[in-house]
């Protein structure tokens, strides 16, 4: 080998090494490679920073966004709740939660769909009485099932594909992939549904202590117009919220204080929550409840505008000792009082007539704007805004799932390149109203996307320099004479490793020319390596740490790395020896 070549393998095995044992982020680690493969003179300018032109790479960017809509809208709430309904036993719920989070995964990013579904998850959990530890991990898993079924379900299939262009000048089509990966979904997904129950235990939910948090009291009204007048309070999700639970229901003037579960929802019903500030926004994401009180409604602030935000009274703040409707407050401030906090439990009586004290606790309805106008004015001690707090236009939601809709037909269709559909439907969703420029922009995950762009500098060097070529060259002469399915195998078997140690789309990179120098050091088609790189990289189930999914399940499930091991360890088995004998049958060598 040659010093280049050397000295690839060299940064490649420190890469590696910095992403397992240290906890430098993956984009500083492979950026800082990049760096010393440009500066070596390993690669030049235009090998180094070719990711970041790579149309997967691009196309992912785009999928931010439109996910970033359908979020915005609530629309996959709005699915959640026509589809999961109300099972009678654990493994039905298990069946009605994965089937919608694996077609959804298929048709957008499954990071995404995880993230909207873990709170409805939780909710519905705790009305059905299952524990969330025994839903939470199947639902990533699920979810990373059905991204293999679809060339966009998954960044990495992006990543792979956007390779096999640059390289090959093949392109995959959008459904593709599900000759493998439906099978592998039905399979994984029975499996899921057989014995999660028995492999995972009850380990509770993240349910708060109310007496340990600021306690607040918030008011919802039932709107008139929504779904869930002639509702029971259990089946509209809100019985048992994380965060909060129901006291009373005003009726017409009539006061309800012992709130049955099987309770009727009248249309103007207004709704009475004791809980953490989190209740406040739990409540946002439920369709059919509006805020009961006039202020807020007063506000001259759109939908996308609005957060939720907590604030300490000091004592230069103008109105202390006055109540809340001599402060004149929504008029000074721009902003809508919820609730009165003092020495961390609510403050009784009507909201009107509390009067401010310092150091009370307001919670407020405001825009995003408010932090920084306020964040070092005297008038507050401080100033917080809740996280993911802005409400979900519901009704936007159709528009939104109807731009998704359009994407994959176009797509499917061979009418445009995927990237090109993205770009419309990215377009479309800001044009439409489904989400701001301003969301649309910060809604890109930028580390994530200079991690994948990073990534391909060190698979550039490896090709460019020979070093892909002795490494497979290795693993040939290691195992001895290798038929191609046993390669293929090889570099599956590699790649799943990887990907649990690395993040999923780096073990792609990273993978991709040792699989392509492998089929042509055996003198083989390279797409069945291509694609077993792909269900490798993305069939992350052992370990927390190997796709972002499970580590977003960690802790709401209030997990334990054992409980990934015994779950994903039988799972990963079975989806790998599956997708290495379906594999060459669709693709052949």
């Amino acid at each position: 080998m040659e010093w280049q070549a050397i000295l690839t393998l060299l940064t490649l095995a420190t890469v590696l090494a910095a992403l397992v044992i240290t906890r430098v982020s993956a984009d500083l680690v492979l950026m800082a490679a990049l760096a010393f493969l440009l500066i070596t003179g390993v690669l030049g300018p235009v090998e180094a920073l070719s990711g970041f032109g790579n149309p997967g790479v691009i196309t992912i960017a785009t999928l931010y966004v439109v996910a970033a809509g359908l979020k915005e809208t609530g629309a996959v709430q709005w699915i959640a709740r026509l589809l999961l309904g109300h099972p009678k036993t654990e493994k039905g719920a298990q069946l009605r939660m994965l089937a919608p989070t694996g077609i959804l995964s298929g048709f957008m990013n499954n990071t995404a769909v995880v993230a909207m579904f873990i709170p409805a998850i939780q909710d519905w959990a705790q009305r059905l009485g299952i524990p969330a530890s025994r839903l939470l991990l199947p639902l990533s898993y699920a979810a990373i099932l059905g991204g293999t079924c679809t060339l966009i379900g998954t960044s990495t299939n992006l990543v792979v594909d956007g390779m096999l262009q640059a390289r090959l000048g093949v392109n995959l089509g959008l459904f593709e992939l599900a000759w493998v990966g439906i099978p592998l979904l039905l399979i994984g997904g029975t499996y899921l549904v057989l014995v999660s129950s028995r492999l995972l235990p009850d380990r509770g939910g993240m349910k708060e202590e109310l007496e340990l948090v600021r306690e607040y009291g918030v008011e919802v009204e039932v709107d008139a117009a929504g779904p869930l007048v002639g509702k029971t309070v259990a089946q509209a999700g809100l019985r048992a919220l994380n965060y909060g639970y129901l006291t009373e229901i005003d009726r017409g003037g009539r006061l309800i204080t012992a709130v049955e579960p099987d309770r009727m929802l009248q249309a103007g019903d207004k709704l009475y929550f004791v809980g953490a500030p989190e209740c406040a926004s739990e409540l946002r994401r439920i369709q059919g409840v509006k805020a009961a009180q006039a202020s807020i409604q007063k506000l001259d602030l759109a939908n996308h505008q609005r957060c939720l935000v907590e604030v300490v009274l000091g004592q230069e703040f103008p109105a202390l000792n006055k109540t809340v409707r001599e402060s004149r407050f929504r008029t000074r401030f721009n902003a809508a009082i919820l609730s009165v906090s003092r020495e961390g439990k609510r403050v009784s009586g009507k909201l009107g007539d509390i009067t401010f004290r310092m150091g009370d606790t307001l919670l407020l309805e405001a825009s995003h704007q408010f932090v920084e106008q306020y964040r070092f004015r005297r008038d507050f001690l401080l100033v917080s805004a809740l996280n993911d707090s802005t409400p979900p236009d519901f009704h936007r939601a159709p528009r939104a799932l109807g731009i998704l809709l359009l994407m994959v037909l176009a797509s499917a269709s061979g009418l445009l390149q995927i990237m090109e559909a993205a770009f419309l439907a990215a377009g479309a969703m800001i044009v439409t109203g489904c989400i701001t420029a301003s969301r649309a922009r910060r809604s890109v995950d930028l580390p994530v996307l200079v991690v994948i762009a990073a990534s391909f500098a060190l698979g550039t060097a490896m090709t460019e320099t020979g070093a892909a070529v002795w490494v497979a060259g290795g693993l040939l002469g290691l195992f001895g004479p290798l038929t191609p399915w046993m390669a293929l195998a090889i570099v599956y078997v590699l790649t799943a490793a990887f990907t649990e140690a690395i993040t999923n789309n780096a073990a792609a990179v990273l993978m991709f020319p040792i699989g392509l120098a492998v089929s042509e050091q055996l003198g083989v088609s390279f797409l069945p390596f291509a694609v077993a790189v792909m269900f490798a990289a993305s069939a992350s189930f052992i370990t927390p740490l190997g796709y972002q999914t499970n580590l977003m399940v960690y802790g709401p499930g209030r997990y334990q790395f054992t409980d990934y091991i015994r779950l994903g360890l039988p799972l990963s088995v079975l989806v790998g020896s599956m997708a290495i004998g379906l594999i060459p049958f669709v693709w052949e060598f």
